[in-house]
């Protein structure tokens, strides 16, 4: 369920939200008096400066809709990337450097994460374009030809064609771990294939950036039982996004923007893999719960 009543919010940080779905019908607006039907096409929506400014100028013009109205459409949610990239970045929580030393120690590769994780060129690489992207309550898959597959929670930024800022969304970026820590150079067979990432479930467009006390929470249930359940804020992050971002735009171009995920700190232990019809649950502070469930390619 991805309604949020807006009434009782005493927080200031929260009265100045705006946060957009993409559905299959139409672009919903939740802002903190309701929710109103956009008509402007997704990628021309996003893809500017001052996108909170823009959005709180389209309110009063726009078509507004009562809860179970809203709750129609949001029962349509599509991934928040229309027509932009996925990246990602590598190695930028110390957990995560941890993790990809102990699962590459067989293969000799284990130093290149230290290395890369104090470097002062981060790791970026390309995750997926909008078609291998779940959505909100979508699938998403695990390799049939891995035995160690996890997911990966991240705050994901959402950047303008100028590289700016302009909204966040929750990232699960799956990876098999047995594959990258054979060979570093098997990276991208062990983060991109089909269903390897989802998005969701709204972009979320505050009037400040997000704050870095901000918590990221994954909870892994399997058979209604909790397998794994742990939070840690994002402000443990080694680099920061202006870092990242610059990084991203120095030798690339994106007409319409690109999501990039940040990271990860949240790893669940050595023993433990995920199996088809488990449910991934991922929270992060004010833009919600991205929830998938597991399987394998069709």
């Amino acid at each position: 369920m991805v309604i949020l009543k807006a009434s009782g919010v005493t927080d200031d940080r929260y009265l100045h939200y705006m946060k957009l779905y993409r559905t299959a019908k139409a672009v919903i607006l939740h802002h903190p008096d309701g929710y109103c039907m956009l008509n402007e096409p997704w990628d021309e929506l996003i893809n500017r400066d001052n996108l909170h400014d823009h959005l709180s100028g389209m309110i009063s013009a726009s078509r507004n809709l009562n809860e179970r109205e809203a709750a129609l459409f949001l029962g349509m949610l599509l991934p928040p990337a229309g027509r932009q990239e996925v990246w990602a970045a590598g190695v930028t929580y110390m957990r995560s450097r941890d993790a990809r030393m102990e699962e590459s120690k067989g293969s000799g590769g284990a130093s290149l994460y230290d290395r890369v994780y104090e470097a002062e060129r981060p790791e970026l690489f390309f995750k997926a374009n909008a078609g291998r992207v779940a959505a909100h309550g979508q699938q998403v898959n695990i390799r049939r030809d891995s035995d160690w597959n996890v997911p990966e929670p991240e705050l994901t930024l959402f950047l303008n064609s100028n590289g700016s800022v302009q909204g966040y969304t929750i990232g699960n970026d799956m990876s098999s771990r047995s594959i990258e820590g054979e060979n570093a150079l098997y990276l991208p067979q062990a983060k991109v294939y089909e269903r390897s990432a989802a998005l969701g479930p709204c972009l979320y467009v505050p009037r400040e950036p997000i704050e870095h006390s901000t918590v990221i929470r994954m909870i892994i249930r399997r058979d209604d039982k909790v397998m794994y359940d742990d939070s840690v804020a994002i402000s443990k992050i080694k680099r920061t996004f202006e870092e990242l971002s610059e990084y991203l735009f120095r030798e690339c171009n994106f007409d319409d923007g690109v999501f990039l995920m940040t990271g990860t700190c949240l790893v669940p232990p050595d023993g433990f893999t995920l199996q088809e019809g488990d449910v991934v649950e991922i929270s992060i502070g004010p833009i919600g719960v991205l929830s998938n469930f597991v399987g394998y390619k069709k």
